[in-house]
């Protein structure tokens, strides 16, 4: 049997491959281009059980402040909405003692502490005792060192 392809119904298929192939690659190229905020770690979960917890893939993700969080629940998700500068760390991926020393480290979001109803996270697991130590000059000392935050 000979089948024969018109040449229009050929370009016609090849637009449909093309443009299925381009509509399922531009939304993970999208979210490729934004990072990921504290790891994937849902940043609620600090606050509503008490441990950190990896948010997962299949959640919709929010972008806040030029990051992607991701949730464990989509309740946590819609908390988050409602209120992200409650629960997002107080200076995002990077480690909050270091940042009061000038510094610039990745924050490990296994280390943390909440302070006054807000998230620090800290890139070693002595960062939350430390921190404690000199709780108010600490944060003053980060937040004037806030310049340092890379822009996104």
């Amino acid at each position: 049997m000979n089948a024969r392809v018109s040449r229009r119904d050929a370009f016609g298929l090849l637009a449909v491959v093309a443009a299925s192939s381009l509509m399922t690659a531009i939304p993970s190229a999208v979210a490729q281009g934004i990072p990921l905020a504290i790891k994937g770690y849902d940043p609620v979960a600090y606050f509503t059980d008490g441990a950190p917890t990896r948010g997962v893939a299949e959640i919709e993700e929010y972008e806040w402040g030029g990051v992607r969080y991701r949730f464990s629940r989509a309740e946590h998700r819609e908390l988050f909405k409602a209120d992200p500068g409650r629960y997002a760390p107080q200076f995002g991926n990077f480690c909050a003692m270091a940042l009061s020393k000038g510094e610039l480290v990745e924050a490990d979001p296994e280390n943390w502490l909440i302070s006054d109803g807000k998230l620090y996270v800290f890139g070693k697991p002595a960062g939350p005792d430390l921190f404690r130590k000199d709780l108010a000059g600490n944060i003053a000392r980060a937040n004037q060192n806030r310049l340092l935050l890379p822009k996104h």
